[in-house]
């Protein structure tokens, strides 16, 4: 943590983009490939599996129950493509076995957070990041020869995936913690973490025309080949802050510097203090953002994991549709979550909104929205394109998530930003288990409207949750514990002796600020 400081050169690319911003654009391409080699595996596996066999054993499995489900859950929908021949792969794996290989995943990424953010506070978050897009890589190339293997190989798999994904959103929040000015943090924790819904866009209609194309096992070859672009150009372009980051110009470094008042702090080396764990257990801010993650995470993977399944064996589209459909509203999820940021980051910077208020709204409007989209998706039936209409503005407005909790550990506690990414992410990370095993047991044979119907209660359920929660717990405000167990007292005295000599810069500076 007590490097010195490297001489700013700048380069030719920092006159065009800040380093700042090339760091949000490198890590949101990371968190796009992190989630395309994490999605691509939803819509493959429709390519993968043999639905002429699957339904005839879920024919039989359904025969004693069949009068049950006559009488309780309308049918699936009996569209235009109803007749069409059914893709068959060369995978028998019931839905049990299909919700295990989908959530494996999240068992991996559920381990690995709370070390891995410990790793990027304590090291160098630059690393975590390139060796869990490397992890990523490696497993996903392997994928095929795992699936051909036995489905435990590609459990195992989906495991290694997960272990590397899993450090990503810690990692970044360090990253985001040294670099973010704080009126410009919205802005920039979206560009990263809308690379999510980039990732998305990109794999799952990637995956639809490779599978529809060339076969299965092209999307992991393919997507897995073309990820190692990025881990030269992370390690050429990216250091861990700016003070150490040579291709910046010395009035960026300044800027980040001064507005987070790291300069003095990196030039005392400084290092970080332990976490207040009490403190961190006992605040009200801190729950509000944990269970708001939690309830938002299961309406996310529940649209992430589950939307091409229900396209397909419900609604009835084919491969490629399904691709396509599913794909489109996570386009405007990124559309809509860098307006919403540059929106709020512009209200905060003129005194027109609090930190608090603007996390608040956004959070409000990824959940409220969804939630709404899911009741009336419940009572419309087969109208395929009301459906996708719906499906469409609910994934847009999750985007809110971007600049709403997703920032506010950074908000609450900049030192410790990593930590409680990992402790609430890994909390959220239980909804990516459950939701695919949870959903492969209520559609067990019964791949009808009434079944989906009970799982989209259970998420308007948990979205009331996170509404109420947020709005009464969440804060904007730098919790007192940020600076560690030490008395205020001291904490005083540190920050006079940080204080820069020429004030009133750093008073101009801090005034054009939110907080």
């Amino acid at each position: 943590m007590g490097d010195q400081t490297v001489p700013a050169k700048g380069n030719v690319l920092g006159s065009l983009i800040p380093a700042r911003y090339i760091l949000a654009v490198l890590g949101s391409i990371a968190m796009a490939i992190i989630y395309g080699l994490k999605v691509n595996l939803s819509v493959a596996m429709v390519a993968m599996l043999n639905h002429s066999a699957l339904a005839h054993n879920a024919a039989s499995a359904v025969g004693a129950n069949e009068q049950h489900h006559q009488v309780n859950a309308e049918p699936v929908c009996q569209g235009s493509n109803s007749t069409e021949a059914v893709e068959d792969g060369p995978f028998i794996w019931s839905e049990p076995v299909q919700g295990i290989i989908l959530s494996c995943y999240f068992w991996g990424y559920l381990v690995s957070q709370v070390p891995g953010a410990r790793v990027a506070e304590s090291f160098s978050a630059r690393w975590v990041m390139f060796f869990s897009v490397l992890i990523n890589v490696v497993c996903t190339l392997l994928t095929p020869v795992a699936a051909k293997m036995h489905y435990v190989a590609m459990i195992v798999m989906r495991i290694g995936e997960g272990i590397g994904g899993g450090v990503t959103f810690p990692a970044m929040h360090v990253m985001l913690a040294s670099w973010a000015p704080p009126n410009e943090r919205s802005v920039m924790s979206a560009i990263v973490y809308a690379g999510t819904a980039l990732g998305t866009v990109i794999s799952m209609l990637m995956a639809g025309v490779l599978a529809g194309t060339l076969g299965w096992e092209s999307v992991f070859y393919v997507m897995g080949g073309l990820s190692c672009l990025w881990m030269v150009l992370w390690l050429w372009l990216i250091q861990d802050t700016p003070t150490k980051q040579a291709l910046i110009s010395q009035e960026e470094r300044d800027l980040i510097t001064t507005s987070l008042g790291t300069g003095a702090a990196s030039a005392h080396n400084e290092p970080k203090p332990p976490v207040p764990w009490r403190k961190v257990f006992t605040s009200a801010p801190f729950y509000g953002i944990l269970i708001a993650h939690m309830c938002n995470n299961w309406g996310w993977y529940m649209l992430l994991i589950e939307l091409p399944f229900y396209m397909k064996q419900v609604l009835q589209f084919n491969i490629k549709e399904n691709a396509v459909v599913t794909a489109i509203p996570f386009l405007t999820m990124w559309f809509f979550s860098m307006a919403l940021s540059k929106t709020l980051d512009a209200l905060r910077s003129r005194g027109k909104i609090t930190t608090t208020i603007a996390r608040k709204t956004a959070t409000f409007i990824a959940s409220a929205v969804p939630m709404g989209c899911l009741l009336a998706l419940c009572y419309i039936g087969c109208q395929r394109g009301l459906a996708v209409a719906l499906m469409t503005i609910g994934i847009t407005a999750i985007g809110g998530m971007f600049c709403g909790l997703l920032s506010n550990h950074i908000d609450i506690a900049p030192n410790y930003a990593g930590t409680l990414m990992a402790i609430t992410n890994t909390a959220a990370t239980l909804s990516g288990i459950i939701v695919p095993i949870f959903v492969g047991q209520i559609t067990h044979g019964n791949q009808t409207i009434g079944a989906w119907r009970v799982i989209f209660f259970v998420t308007i359920a948990l979205y009331v949750v996170e509404i109420v929660a947020y709005l009464l717990l969440a804060s904007g405000e730098e919790q007192p514990w940020n600076k560690g167990d030490k008395p205020a007292s001291s904490i005083e005295a540190a920050e006079a002796e940080a204080t820069p000599l020429n004030t009133k810069e750093s008073k101009q500076n801090y005034n054009g600020q939110d907080q």
